[in-house]
């Protein structure tokens, strides 16, 4: 009997109903060499329930001609959005995640998304933006008053986007200039942009088909007061003929490098009247006279409230990223273990596999997606607590740790999870040679829709200063003795032996001894602890010099903020992933191949830091670096196919 991801079990019988054999053809050589029953090792990542869901949605786009795929036609951009709009509306017909599935297993409609990501990235976020990231933002950050929104989206009487971001301000939120004025004499908010640098910009499903948005924009009560970043849900364009509401300039931004089915577009508002109601106002309110009312003391906290959504958003592009990265290694692994050149003798070629260079090119990626796979799982388990403590108005500090501590994993876990993407897409792009370059391998279209993953919510460099400076904060209440470090997640909970673990040093005499995951483990937790001491003392010294706050933190950025947020985030992830490989839970017959997909993951990312490691004396010798190294090797060459 083989449990799958809940804890049920599934005898062999069963496995072979859900999973049927794959059909004989080349890669039969291979597979009859593993040391694991592939069926067993996807009941027990996914669960029946999520396998089912996945089956149901190909077999429907198998079976519908709208989702026919024909690469011999280069569609327009027009066409192109046109057939995507109407397979988005095919989707609520088909509703693969209902809202009661949704609410019993919230993680169901991550694996939509991925699902239809592996169809075209295109669809996924329209469908995402409007089913998803519009409703959940109306729902989180709205109150019982906005529930006929999610119904009319339901029926697909109206079609959302999310406008945060504008032409001159991103990842500055605080400095949005779009505002909302209350009018008491007609109970309305006039929205407004005061320039085309205040346009909302990049908002998906904008540029053609949106008619409602919910905008980020700052209230002003009557008698001029700012209160800040609030959000509205404004009608856009008419239902009916999707010609613009009065006041309202909106447009398509034109052509992207990738992921040219989504229809990215600007707006701007000249003088728009909306009902008072259109305020979302979990966070705050304004009465019918136009008084500012809100259940928050502190101006920060609240700001946090009203944000606390971008999460989401983060979260979710991890899993698309770690999606680009399975589609990208299965097309490489599958092509070299095909593909054969050159042998031990002129009549005898071998496939590309068995040469340690494509291993090494290739396995450490594969070790990284399952890592990366298992993080973005349980960040997403997480973002429902969170997001169901929202809903609940919980206001405990709990809560609000574990938003911030969400927060600061997600700032960090996209950038790590989007260039392993990036950098292990393009890798398997030249892995495949010239058979690589052809567009029906689609690795071009993968690494091109991935692309975008490294810039939208925060770009990955600016992002990864949120988790440095989450780090920092712990550093000088720990200096100060306020508190004990710790956190709902235990991220940081290592970081209260700070002192013992900088005095560690790398011990290990053996090469195999390394392929232990506990190994670099424990060197992950030196370098967290060694450049977030280097980082402290750096913005002391850039203090202590004269300058102010914001200039001393920009001048500790390159060195030491930024690897250190790097290194914090890849140590999380190796944290988990070990955890999870060692768990009991874990059957006994896959774990030999999950530690050793562990280590290697461990080992290849901790050898990007090997002159820190040097650096700050954690290692010495020339011996410690070449055992890294060999061991890597070692285990690329035990997780290849050939040696499963």
């Amino acid at each position: 009997m083989a449990p799958d991801s809940k804890g049920n079990d599934y005898n062999q019988s069963s496995q072979d109903a859900l999973l049927p054999d794959l059909p004989k053809g080349p890669l039969c050589m291979y597979r009859a060499k593993s040391s694991f029953d592939w069926k067993e090792l996807l009941l027990f990542l996914d669960g029946a329930d999520m396998v089912i869901l996945k089956k149901r949605i190909f077999s429907a786009f198998e079976n519908d001609p709208l989702f026919a795929h024909h690469p011999e036609e280069e569609l327009t951009i027009e066409k192109y959005r046109e057939l995507n709009f109407l397979r988005c509306k095919r989707l609520f017909e088909y509703d693969f995640v209902s809202i009661q599935e949704m609410m019993k297993n919230p993680l169901k409609i991550f694996v939509l998304i991925n699902c239809l990501g592996m169809y075209d990235w295109s669809l996924a976020i329209k469908y995402f933006l409007n089913a998803y990231v519009f409703s959940s933002a109306i729902q989180s950050s709205g109150s019982p008053r906005h529930t006929h929104f999610i119904q009319k989206i339901l029926n697909m009487e109206i079609f959302g986007c999310f406008a945060l971001t504008e032409v001159s301000h991103g990842s500055n939120t605080k400095a949005i200039r779009t505002t909302a004025q209350y009018d008491p004499t007609t109970q309305e908010f006039i929205i407004n942009s005061p320039d085309f640098e205040a346009s909302k910009f990049w908002i998906g499903n904008m540029g053609k088909s949106a008619t409602h948005a919910v905008v980020y924009a700052q209230l002003y009560t009557p008698e001029g007061q700012c209160h800040g970043l609030h959000w509205f849900v404004v009608q856009i364009r008419d239902p009916k003929t999707l010609l613009p509401m009065p006041g309202i300039m909106v447009g398509d931004i034109g052509k992207k490098v990738g992921q040219n089915g989504l229809d990215n577009g600007f707006t701007m508002f000249h003088n728009v009247r909306i009902p008072r109601e259109n305020l979302l106002n979990r966070t705050g309110d304004v009465t019918p006279e136009g008084v500012y009312t809100t259940s928050f003391k502190d101006v920060r906290q609240r700001f946090g409230a009203s944000l606390g959504f971008l999460s989401v958003g983060r979260v979710c592009i991890i899993g698309m990223c770690v999606v680009n990265l399975k589609m990208a290694l299965s097309i490489a692994i599958r092509f070299s273990a095909t593909r054969s050149q050159f042998g031990p003798t002129d009549d005898e070629e071998i496939p590309i596999l068995e040469y340690q260079m494509q291993q090494w090119r290739l396995i450490p990626y594969l070790a990284a997606a399952y890592a990366l796979d298992h993080f973005s799982k349980t960040m997403s388990m997480n973002l429902v607590e969170l997001q169901l403590g929202l809903l609940q108005n919980d206001k405990s500090i709990r809560q609000a740790e574990l938003g911030r501590e969400i927060h600061a994993l997600a700032s960090a876990g996209k950038p790590l999870a989007s260039w392993t993407a990036q950098q292990g897409a393009q890798e398997c792009r030249e892995a495949c040679g010239g058979h690589g370059y052809l567009a029906m391998n689609r690795l071009g279209d993968i690494r091109n829709d991935n692309d975008p993953n490294c810039t939208y919510e925060g770009d990955n460099n600016v992002l990864l200063q949120q988790t440095s400076n989450y780090l920092l904060s712990y550093v000088a209440d720990r200096h100060q003795d306020k508190t004990r470090i710790e956190s709902p997640l235990e991220s940081i909970n290592f970081l209260e032996d700070f002192k013992d673990i900088l005095g560690q040093k790398f011990m290990i005499s053996r090469v195999e001894d390394c392929m232990d995951s506990s190994v670099s483990l424990a060197a992950y937790k030196w370098l967290v602890c060694y450049l977030l001491r280097e980082s402290y003392q750096k913005l002391n010294q850039e203090r202590k010099s004269g300058r102010d706050d914001f200039e001393a933190r920009n001048n500790c950025q390159a060195y030491y903020c930024h690897p250190l947020a790097l290194v914090f985030i890849e140590h999380t992830v190796l944290q988990k992933y070990h955890e999870y490989t060692q768990h009991s839970n874990t059957p006994a017959s896959l774990q030999p191949v999950l530690k050793r997909l562990c280590a290697l993951y461990g080992l290849w990312s901790l050898s990007r830091h090997m002159a820190v490691l040097y650096q700050g004396g954690y290692f010495s010798g020339e011996q410690a670096g070449k055992m890294i190294k060999n061991a890597i090797l070692d285990l690329c060459a035990k997780v290849s196919p050939s040696n499963l």
